[in-house]
């Protein structure tokens, strides 16, 4: 399997009010429709996907580092309401109105967080964490990974110090070693395999604080009620995802939380369906923004 990866267009940081700098990394035309990308577990804002049809469906892909990770300055304490208010500052000095955002993996919650605020348009999550901190979905958790929630309810501090105890390549071990055939296949191919490992390094460049907040965040209870959110959110798994730490039901409880909320599941896909059917989650992504006809027309 050949991934067709490549080096943002642009990178830069943006200020924001309180004096910290969010880092930043896009893709496609700088007049593209703006969609904002929320990455995985401890990866860099350098890590895209949708190299090769960003162009053609004429999206401005921008990732945004988390604080913490990558070009962000930290923010010890911050929370999901908090990444939202960030993403809102982004976007309005960057003009981009309220843009559309996708979420994978980890990022799934920072992004519905931003679309429980209102400050995107539409949200797609791809293999997204879950609520794992709602009881019906912790009783379906493997037994470490429950026990590593109910240690993020019970004591937060010692659960942010033992996710601090993470580095890079202790991440991409956990990472690749949970993964199943059609998972490796992408992990694997050199040019996916190179971006990966540098979008690590650069996401743990300033330490393992900023990952341990966000395992932390990702593994508590939602500050918001998806029950409220407004904006039209889609959610995308591969039925061959064996990842334990996303969604124990593909998404299915989820998506029925949330009005307006759609749930495809490939099933010959893996957890890493974001680099291998980009194309179909960003067209399904502007068609819900209005930037695309309906599939019907």
């Amino acid at each position: 399997m050949d991934v067709v990866m490549a080096e943002p267009g642009r990178v830069g940081q943006v200020g924001l009010a309180d004096g910290r700098r969010l880092g930043w990394a896009e893709w496609g035309p700088a007049d593209g429709v703006p969609v904002l990308f929320c990455p995985g577990a401890g990866t860099s804002r350098r890590l895209g996907f949708g190299a090769d049809v960003v162009d053609t469906l004429g999206v401005r892909l921008i990732s945004l580092d988390r604080p913490g990770l990558g070009a962000s300055d930290p923010a010890p304490g911050r929370t999901l309401a908090d990444w939202a208010a960030d993403v809102a500052g982004f976007a309005a000095a960057a003009g981009v109105g309220r843009p559309a955002v996708v979420g994978f993996s980890q990022g799934a919650p920072f992004a519905l967080a931003c679309a429980a605020a209102g400050v995107v348009n539409a949200a797609a999550l791809v293999s997204g964490t879950d609520e794992l901190a709602r009881p019906e979905v912790a009783a379906r958790l493997e037994p470490q990974l429950r026990w590593l929630v109910a240690s993020a309810e019970d004591d937060p501090d010692e659960a942010e110090a033992y996710f601090a105890q993470l580095d890079a390549g202790r991440l991409l071990h956990l990472v690749t070693s949970m993964s199943g055939d059609a998972d490796r296949a992408v992990y694997e191919d050199p040019a996916f395999a190179g971006a990966f490992r540098r979008a690590l390094a650069e996401g743990f460049a300033q330490g393992p604080a900023g990952y341990a907040r966000d395992a932390l965040l990702a593994m508590r209870p939602w500050p918001f009620d998806p029950g409220a959110i407004e904006v039209p959110v889609e959610f995308w798994y591969g039925g061959q995802d064996t990842s334990p730490v996303h969604s124990p039901d593909f998404g299915e409880s989820l998506a029925t939380r949330i009005p307006h909320a759609r749930r495809h599941l490939l099933a010959e896909a893996g957890g890493a369906l974001l680099w291998t059917h980009a194309e179909r989650i960003l067209t399904s992504l502007l068609r819900l923004t209005g930037a695309l006809p309906p599939a019907d027309q």
